[in-house]
């Protein structure tokens, strides 16, 4: 692609080049009739003008009406340059050449094109010629100065190869960088600089080498290939997906390239089912999919790095604390800054009750993830809990896990119910204390079994204490609840037998 200012450069500098090209070349006979030098001068304008696509229209029309003229074919060169189409000029200026050797303009452009396409040799050719076609000074100068560049290059390349040969990959993309910056479009430069960059394991810099390759050979199965092969071995499924296809596109009968597509679209698949199940919150399917992945590429780490982080995810998200916390581990053994599985395992830590090991996880996440919202509202929840648990914890109180069912919670409260009842109690102090103890259970089953208040005190709230509530009506409303019961009343009632309390008291 041309910069803005590399195409007005060039816009700038054509009328006038065109210029001198007919007032050096005006006595010639092109045997042309009037239609091309009409599609000739408008053209010029056209071109002269910046409307590039409207003026190549021009070109072509009198190429095809006089394929003799070589100055259509110039022309035409020059539209494709300022277009940064320098595959479609190369050919045009040969035929410039070839129609009219003298023209050393030409010729020099071609050596120049040449030498960007690492074609050393043939550039060398052009420019030698140009010295010997007497050139203009500004040519002769241009020409002289590209020589000395290409001998440069071909110096280079030869201990480029010769590094490479001897495995010093890093000294050999070294010299490649130098004679890339040069011979911008040589493909078999940049195919050894990739191979380099793999080597010493700069995956990134060889897919950008890569897919260079791919677009300057039109027909670079090889180049997609090593995409692909690239993208899975970093366990990106989709991506060596994509360039694998790309390859089967220039040749379905490729044996290597089909080959690799069936191992990564088998993958693929499995990875896009596990995925699916996760959405649908399917979580222990999704778990056995990810583990079948790894058993089906148990030779690229990456996948089985990255299957055990949405296991890890997969767990946290199904309340299974004592299967995800090690899992988690092992991808934060590898990865730890991974703020995915740190968020993961501070909230399996929450469903365990390890506050404080939650606490280190979010501020951890934190450091990695300074915007994510997820990150800061998990903090301060696991705060809240910590400071929750070291008061009342209804979870405690019942016995129960955080992620008990209501139908757990209702049997446990039974059970808690009939053992601290204070009927079975006769002693005064073990009476009293029996008291406090029943309603703080009576207190924990309805909290618990209220999804409105299980979920405030999850979020690290106690909807029974009025310093986190807005006056009393919590309070209030569990009395009101609980009208079949009063602990502190005597007589009446029948249900406890015996004492001077007595307690009116159905398990819901």
């Amino acid at each position: 692609m041309v910069s803005m200012s590399s195409m007005q450069h060039i816009l700038t500098y054509i009328p006038y080049a065109l210029v001198l090209i007919d007032l050096r070349y005006e006595g010639v006979n092109c045997d042309t009739d009037g239609s091309v030098e009409s599609h000739l001068a408008m053209g010029k304008k056209l071109l002269a003008a910046g409307q590039l696509a409207d003026a190549l229209s021009h070109f072509h029309a009198a190429v095809d009406g006089d394929p003799q003229n070589y100055m259509s074919f110039y022309r035409r060169a020059t539209v494709y340059l300022a277009m940064g189409k320098s595959k479609s000029a190369l050919p045009d200026l040969s035929r410039v050449i070839e129609l009219k050797p003298d023209f050393t303009s030409a010729r020099l452009q071609r050596g120049n094109l040449l030498l960007k396409q690492g074609n050393l040799d043939e550039a060398e050719s052009d420019f030698k010629r140009v010295l010997h076609s007497n050139p203009t000074a500004q040519e002769q100068t241009e020409a002289h100065g590209q020589l000395i560049r290409a001998d440069e290059i071909q110096r280079l390349l030869a201990q480029a190869k010769a590094a490479f040969s001897a495995k010093d990959y890093p000294g050999a993309a070294a010299m490649l960088d130098t004679i890339i910056e040069t011979c911008v479009w040589d493909v078999g430069s940049r195919e050894t600089r990739a191979e380099c960059f793999i080597q010493m394991g700069e995956n990134g810099k060889a897919i950008s080498d890569l897919k260079a390759t791919s677009k300057l050979r039109s027909d670079n199965t090889k180049a997609f290939l090593q995409l692909s092969i690239i993208y899975y071995h970093l366990g990106d499924h989709e991506m060596s997906l994509t360039e694998v296809r790309e390859c089967l596109k220039l040749d379905p009968d490729h044996k290597q390239c089909y080959a690799h597509y069936k191992k990564v679209k088998k993958l693929n698949k499995q990875i896009m089912s596990a995925e699916s199940l996760i959405q649908d919150e399917r979580y222990e399917e999704a778990v056995s999919k990810y583990e079948a992945v790894m058993e089906t590429e148990p030779n690229v780490p990456q996948f089985s790095h990255n299957a055990k982080e949405r296991i890890c995810h997969a767990l946290a998200q199904a309340q299974l604390p004592g299967r995800a916390i090690p899992v988690c581990s092992e991808v934060l053994e590898a990865e730890p800054e991974n703020a995915g599985a740190l968020k993961d395992r501070a909230e399996a830590y929450i469903q365990d009750e390890q506050y404080e090991e939650a606490i280190g996880d979010y501020e951890e996440a934190e450091k990695h993830s300074e915007n994510d919202r997820q990150v800061k509202e998990g903090l301060e929840r696991a705060k809240k809990l910590l400071k929750q648990s070291k008061k009342r914890d209804y979870y405690k109180i019942l016995g129960v896990k955080r992620t008990a069912q209501k139908k757990e919670i209702i049997k446990a409260y039974r059970k808690m119910a009939q053992q601290w009842h204070p009927d079975n109690f006769m002693d005064a102090a073990d009476k009293k204390k029996a008291e406090k103890r029943f309603i703080d259970i009576a207190q924990a089953k309805e909290v618990l079994t209220d999804p409105e208040m299980r979920a405030k005190f999850d979020q690290g709230e106690d909807p029974m204490d009025p310093e986190t509530q807005q006056g009393a009506h919590q309070n209030q409303h569990f009395h009101q609840g609980f009208q079949g019961f009063n602990p502190f009343s005597s007589g009446g009632g029948g249900g406890g037998g015996g004492g001077p309390f007595s307690f009116k008291f159905g398990f819901n």
